[in-house]
């Protein structure tokens, strides 16, 4: 397994991470993208251990505290200090008037009840999981910095920010000298490549890692669906439980994408989804890549998408099929790259 430094700070994480948002499916919602209880947690857990995976990430609105709880019992007993925990919140938990959000009540709250759930008493990385508007930057990263000076958490990290958002936050951090975000966990695939818009280049300016969440957008990069076979009537995206939704995810642009990931499957003797991973391992910024699996079969098939690379023709061709026209003002700026160079990725 390779490692590599999360952002600017002084933290190795495995490129390929277990994501956990199967576990539990305590809800309607995440039903649909799983429900693996704790005996099959714990032999996904071992297989990713085998493997050198060591990241686990979860949330507190993840089948309502069922997937932290799960996680929690299916690392108990493995040697606390070889693992990397790793949680979020901010959304909608529970019921009352300061249920959601960042301000230092909700996340002291939260804190608490993730560090019961997960059996621990420090979270390595700890995510506001989206922005609070109404909450001043200064109320949250105060209260993330005083997490951090206290030990219950040892890294901090946003969450499906906007670029205005995250410069905000950092801003504040400098200004005051507390501890900064150093990460951001985002949505980024060949199916919508937006991130290397604004957010990619503030990674790179600002020494933010990229944690990437459903890398295989919401599983119509795993090899299901394709131009030459019958569209899916079953499985996560049919049953309404892809998070990333119809109207950005497009048929034929889908299948441009599928044809070249095919053809370059073909050539390198690997399947559709481990090629749309290792593309994103060729990434600037990326850290770690968020895997998810329903079964033992699913996760060591993920598993595979390391200790090779694409060649840059492959990744150029996978490049062609998946572009979209940027929008405003990234099409502006461009026009004049010398002025607004664009991030290198060959």
């Amino acid at each position: 397994m390779e490692y590599r430094f999360l952002g600017a700070s002084g933290l190795k994480v495995p490129v390929l991470s277990f994501g956990t948002a199967t576990f539990g499916g305590g809800n309607d919602f995440f039903k649909a993208w799983g429900s693996t209880q704790v005996d099959e947690a714990k032999k996904l857990v071992d297989i990713c251990l085998e493997a050198g995976v060591n990241l686990f990430d979860t949330a507190d609105i993840y089948s309502d505290g069922l997937a932290e709880e799960v996680l929690g019992k299916a690392i108990a007993g493995k040697q606390r200090s070889e693992l990397l925990i790793s949680t979020k919140t901010t959304f909608t938990f529970g019921d009352g008037p300061n249920n959601q959000g960042s301000s230092r009540y909700h996340i002291l709250n939260q804190i608490e009840g993730s560090l019961k759930r997960l059996g621990t008493d420090y979270i390595d990385i700890y995510h506001m999981h989206g922005f609070d508007g109404n909450t001043p930057v200064e109320e949250t990263l105060r209260t993330l910095d005083d997490l951090v000076e206290s030990g219950k958490v040892r890294y901090i990290a946003a969450s499906n920010f906007s670029g205005w958002h995250l410069m905000k936050s950092l801003g504040v951090s400098e200004k005051y000298g507390w501890n900064r975000y150093v990460a951001h966990q985002v949505y980024y695939s060949l199916l919508n490549r937006e991130y290397e818009w604004e957010l990619m280049p503030l990674g790179l300016d600002q020494k933010v890692g990229a944690i990437i969440w459903s890398p295989l957008a919401g599983g119509r990069l795993g090899g299901k669906f394709s131009r030459k076979k019958e569209w899916p009537t079953s499985g996560r995206v049919a049953a309404g439980g892809s998070p990333v939704p119809t109207e950005v995810a497009g048929k034929e642009h889908l299948f441009k994408i599928t044809d070249a990931l095919e053809d370059i499957a073909a050539e390198t003797g690997k399947s559709v989804s481990q090629v749309a991973l290792n593309w994103l391992l060729q990434r600037p910024t990326v850290s770690s890549i968020i895997i998810g699996a329903r079964n033992e079969e699913q996760l060591k098939q993920n598993l595979g998408a390391v200790g090779w690379n694409l060649a840059t023709e492959q990744i150029k061709k996978l490049d062609e099929a998946s572009n979209v026209a940027p929008i405003y003002p990234y099409w502006h700026q461009w026009q004049n790259k010398t002025l607004n160079p664009t991030p290198e990725l060959y």
